[in-house]
């Protein structure tokens, strides 16, 4: 599955988080380290999810640009 992640620059680094998976949060020093830490987080997320028995949500926002 593939999941929408939205990461957002700070004054001190880099915070992501995945609208489709509530809590699923992480903040880096930098863009590489966030990217890195929200995949493992999600992999984290649904495997808790997994292990409480409970269903995986479906990956359902959509991420986009828009050139004005």
């Amino acid at each position: 599955m593939r999941y929408a992640v939205v990461i957002e620059k700070s004054k001190n680094g880099f915070g992501a988080y995945v609208p489709d998976l509530p809590g699923c949060i992480v903040v880096g020093e930098t863009l590489g380290q966030t990217k890195k830490l929200i995949k493992e987080a999600i992999a984290f997320h649904l495997e808790g999810l997994r292990d409480e028995s409970r269903s995986i949500p479906r990956a359902t926002a959509i991420a986009e640009y828009v050139e004005i």
